[in-house]
C-alpha cells in the first residue's frame, strides 16, 4: 500500500505545481520563481545538485504541499 500513497501523493503533488505554474502564469523566469529556486538550491548554478536530484527534491517538495493541504 505505500507505494500506491507515494503514487496518489506524487500526482497530487504534481497537481499543486500546476496550479502554481497556472497562478504565476508560467513566468518561471519570473520574480517568485527566482526566489523558490534561490531558497531551495541556493543562487550560484555551478554549485546546484545535478538535474536528477532537483527533480527529485522538487517532487518530493510536491508530495509534502499535497500533504499539508489535504491534512494527511
Amino acid at each position: 500500500m505505500p507505494a500506491m500513497r507515494l503514487l496518489i501523493e506524487t500526482i497530487g503533488g504534481l497537481w499543486e505545481l500546476m496550479l502554481l505554474a497556472v497562478k504565476t502564469r508560467f513566468r518561471f523566469t519570473g520574480p517568485y520563481w527566482r526566489w523558490r529556486i534561490e531558497t531551495a538550491f541556493g543562487d550560484d548554478p555551478s554549485r546546484w545538485p545535478p538535474r536528477r536530484q532537483r527533480l527529485f527534491a522538487t517532487l518530493a517538495y510536491a508530495r509534502w504541499v499535497h500533504r499539508m493541504k489535504h491534512g494527511r
